[in-house]
């Protein structure tokens, strides 16, 4: 009985894990893609003219 716990139990520890990796690296790619974007307008700025 304690070992099918253990291995319920270290299956969802190892899940929580990748999905926290899989959110940490979708976060820091958006963050850049943000960064470069917003760069790209502020850089463009000075051609508009209303």
């Amino acid at each position: 009985m304690n070992e099918k716990a253990f291995k319920i139990m270290s299956g969802s520890g190892a899940t929580a894990v990748v999905v926290g990796v899989v959110v940490l690296v979708t976060g820091i790619a958006s963050g850049v893609v943000l960064l470069i974007s917003g760069a790209k307008l502020l850089k463009g700025r000075y051609h508009i003219t209303f």
